[in-house]
Order: C-alpha cells, then sequence, then structure tokens
C-alpha cells in the first residue's frame, strides 16, 4: 500500500482510494495501518513521486518484521550529533548498500502494517511521523526488527536539501531511548566539540519520560522469507588452533555428530618453534566424515590463520569456528534453517560459557562479530579478509563484521542453538608479541587498536564521544593522573593514527 505525502499531511495512494487524502501524516498512517492489516506500506514524499523504485519493492521487503528506509544524503530528523552518545556500529551508514541503521527517513520507507499494530502503544505518536519512525526502529530492533538504510528504494540517489535534523528532537531522543545522563553527555560534548550551547532543547528533554525496552512485542509475527539463501546447505568450517589438541579433537567429534555434515573443515595449526611438529596426528590416524585440510606453519597469528583457512573454502556457507567449543547435533541444520526464515546473509549465534545468562533471548541484528561462531555466505567474503594491521591487538572481529555490513552484509544473533565457550586456559595470546608503542616510556591507552577500529567505521561524532567517554571515566577514579591519563591517550592516538596511514587501511 502506496501512499504519498508532502510531510505534513498525505496527498494520495498509489492505489487511487480517497479516503486518506489530506489526513495528518501519523493520524493518516495508523489508521492505513488498521484498515490495511496484511499489507507492508510504504511511504514516499511527494517530490520523489517518480523516483520510487516499484519495481523493486518485493525484493526489499522480503519478510513482514522489516523496516526499511533511505535518505540519499545524512538528512534524517534525528542529527548526527547523537553520535556523541550512540556508541554502536548502526550510526554511520554506507548510503551505497543496504546497512542496517535505526536512522529512518520520511523521504521513502515502509514497514508492514503488523508491526505498527503490536507496537503502536509503546511508541510516541505526539512528536511526529519522523520522530516516530526512528523510536519504532530504535527500540525495534532490540525487540527483532530489522531495520536498514536501502538505496534500492530509489530509482535515482541524487537527491539532497529535502529534509534537516532537529536538536530538539535529537535532545528529546536522547532522552526517551538512552536516558538523561546520556542527555547532559550529549550537552556537554556539543560545548566542547561545536561550540554549541543548546540550552533551550536540553530544558526541551526534561518533559520527556524514558522508556523501557520492548520485551517480545513482536514475538507474534511469523517470518517467513521470500528469500532463499541457503540452496546446497553445504558449508566449509575454518579453525584457527595452536596447542589445543584435545579441545580440537572434541570439536571435531561434535561436527562428526551433524546429520547435516560439513564438507570441509581447514584447520590452520601454528606452532611458533621453527622445530616443532603437529599435535594433531588424530587427524590422519581416524576417520572422519569430511574432508579435512590440515595446515601447519610456524607463524603464528590468529588474522593471518584465519585468512588462510579462508582462502581454502569453496562451499556455499562459511562456518567460522574456534578450536574450544562445544555443540549440539543439530547445530548447522538449525542454523540454515533460521538463516533461510530470515534471509539473512550471516549469522552469529549465542556463545556463553557455562553458568552466563544470555542478554538477548531473541533474534536481533547485532552490533559486533564473532570470529568463532559465525556463518557467512561464501560470496560475501570474496573481497574481505581479516586485518593484519590488527594482528596481536584487538578488534579484527568486530573489524571483519564492519566490512561485511559495508558489503551489504547484515549479522543477526542466533541465541538458539547455542555453542558453549568452554575458554580454555590456554587460550588467547600465547606469547609475547613486541609491538611497535612497547617502546615508549608511557603506555599508551587504550590500545592503539581499537583507536584504529574506531576511526575505520565510526562517525567523527562518535569518536569524539568514546574519547569524552573514556576520559572521564578514567580521570573520575584517578583525578591525581588527569596528565597521564591525558597524555597516554594521545600516544594511543598518535599510533593509531599512523597505523592508519602507513598501511592504508
Amino acid at each position: 500500500m502506496i501512499f504519498y505525502h508532502n510531510s505534513k499531511s498525505i496527498t494520495s495512494l498509489e492505489s487511487g482510494v480517497n479516503d486518506y487524502n489530506g489526513m495528518h501524516l501519523m493520524d493518516g498512517f495508523l489508521k492505513l495501518a488498521q484498515d490495511f492489516p496484511d499489507h507492508t506500506l510504504v511511504w514516499c514524499h511527494e517530490s520523489v513521486k517518480e523516483e520510487l523504485n516499484q519495481t523493486e519493492l518485493n525484493a526489499v521487503f522480503y519478510h513482514d518484521k522489516l523496516l526499511v528506509s533511505y535518505s540519499p544524503n545524512f538528512e534524517y530528523h534525528i542529527k548526527k550529533s547523537i553520535g556523541y552518545v550512540e556508541l554502536t556500529p548502526f550510526v554511520k551508514i554506507n548510503k551505497e548498500v543496504t546497512f542496517p541503521t535505526w536512522f529512518m527517513s520520511s523521504l521513502v520507507g515502509g514497514v508492514h502494517a503488523t508491526v505498527i499494530q503490536y507496537l503502536k502503544k509503546d511508541i510516541t505518536k505526539t512528536l511526529g511521523f519522523d520522530y516516530f519512525i526512528n523510536s519504532l526502529a530504535y527500540f525495534g530492533m532490540l525487540d527483532g526488527l530489522l531495520c536498514y538504510s536501502n538505496p534500492t528504494l530509489l530509482k535515482n540517489k541524487n537527491i539532497t536539501g529535502l529534509f534537516s535534523g532537529s536538536n530538539k528532537a535529537t535532545y528529546q531522543f536522547t532522552k526517551e531511548h538512552l536516558g538523561q545522563k546520556k542527555v547532559f553527555l550529549l550537552f556537554w560534548n556539543r560545548i566542547i566539540h561545536d561550540k554549541s550551547i543548546d540550552i533551550l532543547s536540553l530544558l526541551s528533554s526534561f518533559s520527556i519520560k524514558r522508556k523501557p525496552w520492548l520485551d517480545g512485542q513482536l514475538e507474534g509475527i511469523e517470518v517467513s522469507s521470500k528469500k532463499k539463501v541457503v540452496e546446497k546447505r553445504e558449508l566449509d568450517v575454518i579453525i584457527p588452533t595452536i596447542g589445543r589438541r584435545e579441545y580440537l579433537y572434541d570439536v571435531l567429534v561434535d561436527f562428526k555428530n551433524q546429520p547435516c555434515l560439513p564438507k570441509r573443515v581447514n584447520i590452520v595449526e601454528q606452532n611458533p618453534d621453527p622445530k616443532g611438529t603437529s599435535d594433531l596426528d588424530y587427524i590422519e590416524n581416524e576417520a572422519w566424515p569430511f574432508e579435512i585440510e590440515h595446515i601447519f606453519i610456524h607463524k603464528t597469528g590468529v588474522c593471518n590463520a584465519r585468512n588462510l583457512a579462508l582462502s581454502k573454502t569453496n562451499s556455499e556457507w562459511v562456518f567460522l569456528s574456534d578450536d574450544d567449543g562445544r555443540f549440539e547435533p543439530n547445530l548447522i541444520a538449525d542454523v540454515f534453517d533460521k538463516l533461510n526464515e530470515y534471509g539473512a546473509q550471516a549469522a552469529t549465534t549465542s556463545y556463553l560459557q557455562s553458568g552466563e545468562i544470555p542478554f538477548f533471548k531473541r533474534i536481533v541484528q547485532w552490533p559486533t562479530f564473532g570470529a568463532g561462531n559465525s556463518f557467512v555466505r561464501r560470496d560475501k567474503l570474496e573481497n574481505l579478509a581479516f586485518s593484519n594491521v590488527l594482528e596481536f591487538g584487538y578488534g579484527e572481529d568486530k573489524d571483519f563484521g564492519m566490512q561485511l555490513r559495508n558489503e551489504g552484509v547484515d549479522i543477526i544473533y542466533l541465541p538458539q542453538p547455542e555453542i558453549l565457550h568452554l575458554k580454555a586456559p590456554i587460550g588467547g595470546f600465547r606469547f609475547n608479541h613486541v609491538k611497535p608503542w612497547d617502546k615508549e616510556e608511557i603506555e599508551p591507552k587504550p590500545t592503539p587498536t581499537m583507536l584504529l577500529y574506531y576511526k575505520l567505521h565510526y562517525t567523527e561524532e562518535q569518536i569524539r564521544g568514546n574519547k569524552t567517554l573514556y576520559l572521564s571515566k578514567r580521570i573520575a577514579k584517578s583525578p591525581a593522573s588527569l596528565l597521564k591519563i591525558i597524555k597516554q591517550w594521545k600516544l594511543s592516538d598518535y599510533w593509531a593514527t599512523k597505523l592508519l596511514e602507513e598501511n592504508e587501511v
């Protein structure tokens, strides 16, 4: 059900029905959701009516638990300044691909009417349509609604100047979704970095109440994707390993017990001793119902090992696995079923240690990526690699996840089936690796590779907001160390910038 609007009211419906013409945009939208409960409601500003890509709408809205919009530039009701307090990867949007985000535009977009019926009581409607769809996305993402910026909605992407953000709405949104502390943090960052004192916007937020997160309101919506992403049900596994003979054996046995067997398991065994030999004799001594590609190297480093293993894959799907996880025989089959159900091209599974309580209980868009517990379509990995710049640092898995998103691949989190993470005590960085900044008189903090990750994948506001938050927390704990803390940050920033420039990441 396509309707056109002028930002204030509905101007026409594609179907020719005139009953809604002239209705206030918010009121008309809610009435359409009530009157057409089995339809996807697609909105389009009348100024871009001829640019709406109607032939692709069925492909864009491939199941009912989706909220999708598009703005060619960063022109949203909620301003980019919210990045000072919103430090997720859903803020810096790649406009060239389908990208997960809660930023929604009234320029063009759509959502199934059932989503509105389930959530209309929980989302603020009095602050206008633009505020409503952004709030719907933010809260909805936490409850299993999949939200995207998708350029396919428009034929022509070179449209500018139609909308501008609202400072007042940004403060109100921050209060309602992130809380009062984040409002003051936003205010402080705006003073420090933008030289702006938003007194009126700050005061406007005081009348807004923070709302609790949704909790299962969307579970009644059945998901059945029109996109079939799993066809052959073939899978290659990659496993980097070092010194975990017994743990790896148990992992292979778990794969052996799968009714849906992997086609190949690519193992990269690292041994830093130039004269060392393999510990994995059972690979040759026992019979396995799948092919095992065993690569033995003397170079350590999980990024290098994973890249070597990935280069050997050729199946439809790849499972990036660790060498210290345990899982039930239904793992592969159940994950394939969920991937097809949602039309997802990448998924990270639950990966908790014994006794840990899961934070998310339902399928959601995942803000990170698990390099030891994720399934990805192989054709989406062609141009990707784990960054050698981040080797022996931190953030290589998060960086890989951002590479996927910038290729147009969203990552969903699967609470079921679970993988148990044994967290083998001999894991982690078992050898001392000299880093360029180790010769500094004081240790750079945070580690430069984490700042590098921010420089690569976050907005300028998020980078500044992260700095403010990090420094304020450390200084609050140790005020006497103020000068040292600031110096450590500057040193970390220097090395992160140097890594960025020297390696052309």
